[in-house]
């Protein structure tokens, strides 16, 4: 942005460089947290509703790139939010795939309320990530998104801010 004074030279106003979602440094130790525990599909699961409908994809897109930042490996995405019954085998064929290729496979998916084969998807992948909206979502909704993968499959859950979000497109 310029602004010019009156008879004056021009004034130049920088905005801050925006970093990249995926060379923040929270992403960053997120990352390096989840590879502490061996998993080649990792599968992202909301606590609960109350998310915009690709937050589980936003967050694994970001993963990706940190991963293979990290790896010089590829980190590839499945999108299984918006999964139907009838595409649950094509899908874990591709996920089969990927693992035995050596590649690591993040799986972003819906809430377990919202899809019914949310769960039959997370019981496939080696571990799971919790992932929760600040003040979006509800906590007793959680507790029972832990409950029925099993609190064991849990490698960990973080909580996002609407903020955070914002510049991962």
């Amino acid at each position: 942005m310029t602004i010019r004074e009156p008879n004056q030279l021009a004034l130049a106003i920088r905005e801050p460089p925006t970093i990249e979602p995926w060379k923040a440094a929270e992403w960053q130790r997120l990352w390096l947290a989840l590879m502490r525990q061996p998993w080649s599909a990792l599968a992202l699961v909301p606590a609960s509703s109350g998310a915009p409908a690709n937050f589980t994809t936003r967050i694994a897109v970001t993963l990706a790139h940190v991963g293979m930042i990290h790896l010089g490996a590829p980190v590839h995405l499945a999108d299984g939010t918006a999964l139907l019954l009838s595409d649950v085998r094509p899908f874990l064929d591709e996920v089969s795939h990927y693992r035995a290729l050596g590649d690591r496979i993040l799986l972003s998916l819906s809430p377990i309320g919202e899809n019914p084969v949310t769960e039959t998807l997370v019981k496939y992948t080696d571990r799971s990530l919790l992932c929760l909206l600040f003040e979006q979502m509800s906590s007793s909704e959680a507790a029972r998104t832990v409950n029925r993968i099993g609190k064991a499959h849990f490698i960990g859950s973080t909580i996002f801010r609407p903020e955070d979000l914002a510049s991962i497109k």
